[in-house]
């Protein structure tokens, strides 16, 4: 039987100060389950404000929520070694925005919202954030920033300290408000990844995607659909300019027609992404995320053309998976061109899904008892529109 390392945390509650501990086995490598980001908040690693709220732990992450107020500052910012976020907001900041009730965040500027859940990991856990789906299907640039830091997104092992959110609405203007969930964050023990050997033998007893040829150099390789053929003859959507509010929160609230253009495949199956424009396109694959493993979506690889794809990486245990509702899942694709129009072409890839193992199978797979809004999608806005 393995070893069990022991890791103490210092609760702070009523009546009095409690000391609880959080174990782990030696030599332990993965991502966090539901189950343990539990027991990391009991173990007062995890200290939010308030009580978390139901569906908040996800099978494999923790939604982080908004603070009651934020700051519009002038510029985005890394606070460095040797400063906190507090010292450069006060630096920054042009005004403060009460979310209480709710608040509107226009388009093009930046605010830093501090977030109701702050850490204190120890040195074996690290944590790395990402965008909600809906979060990037409504092209709101949102990352997590922590004192000290050089990196956004990332929280070193050991960290203690407050977290926040950097909030930059890009096509729409949005409405938020105090406990609205655009961030989450995964716990990670050691390496995680899996090596080539170990994803070609997970692809062999799995199938990962629904390809016979799959590229699997450095994750799953994933392409653009531009054929129109699984989606009635459309590629796409094309964002409105100049649009109305979108509320985070308002699930279904909004036609489709008011703020996206669908967009027909081109006999040619190409698209000319415009400058400065948004799309939502989807994947020519279906993937699936078996239930003892996760993925995230790698960053943007600049090589591969003058565009970017996809702000939200997470993809949970049990997505697209068969046994969680799934039967493979396509991957939706929240694309901006750069400076320059850029031609994009039926069959390119455009980003690869690199494959973690857990630490332990979830209590909850992606689609099985929390809200799952797209297990088994194909090409999907988010689910603030009806369709």
């Amino acid at each position: 039987m393995a070893a069990q390392r022991l890791i103490l945390g210092h609760l702070k509650g009523s009546p009095r100060d409690r000391i609880v501990s959080f174990t782990l086995e030696d030599e332990s490598n993965g991502i966090l389950p539901d189950r343990m980001i539990a027991e990391m908040a009991e173990a007062g690693l995890i200290l939010p404000a308030y009580d978390f709220v139901e569906s908040q732990i996800q099978p494999a992450s923790l939604d982080l929520r908004l603070g009651d107020i934020a700051y519009r500052v002038r510029a985005s910012f890394l606070p460095g070694p040797d400063a906190t976020v507090a010292e450069r907001i006060d630096q920054l900041k042009l005004h403060e925005i009460d979310l209480s009730d709710g608040a509107v965040l226009e388009t093009n500027c930046v605010y830093i919202v501090p977030l109701l859940e702050s850490l204190a990991l120890p040195r074996e856990i690290v944590a790395a954030a990402n965008p909600k789906s809906s979060t990037g299907r409504l092209d709101v640039f949102t990352r997590v920033i922590a004192d000290g830091t050089r990196r956004f997104d990332m929280i070193g092992a050991g960290y203690h300290g407050p977290l926040y959110a950097e909030i930059s609405p890009k096509t729409f203007p949005v409405l938020l408000r105090e406990g609205s969930r655009l961030s989450q964050v995964r716990f990670r023990i050691g390496e995680a990844t899996l090596s080539a050997d170990e994803l070609d033998a997970l692809h062999a007893a799995e199938r990962l995607v629904d390809i016979d040829d799959a590229d699997l150099t450095h994750g799953v390789a994933l392409s653009v659909d531009l054929s129109g053929e699984s989606s009635g003859g459309f590629v796409g959507y094309r964002a409105k300019r100049h649009t109305g509010v979108v509320d985070v929160d308002r699930r279904g609230g909004y036609a489709v027609d008011d703020f996206w253009e669908p967009i027909k495949a081109r006999s040619d199956g190409s698209l000319i992404l415009d400058p400065g424009e948004f799309y939502i396109l989807a994947s020519k694959e279906a993937v699936q995320v078996p239930p003892d493993y996760a993925a995230e979506m790698v960053p943007f690889d600049p090589l591969v053309g003058e565009f970017r794809v996809h702000y939200a990486g997470f993809f949970d245990p049990g997505f697209g998976y068969a046994g969680a509702g799934g039967k493979g899942a396509r991957a939706v694709l929240e694309v901006r061109s750069r400076e320059v129009p850029f031609i994009l072409e039926h069959g390119q890839i455009v980003g690869r899904l690199v494959y973690e193992r857990m630490l332990e199978r979830p209590d909850a797979l992606y689609g099985q008892r929390i809200g799952s809004n797209y297990q088994a999608q194909g090409l999907k806005l988010s689910k603030h529109f009806r369709v």
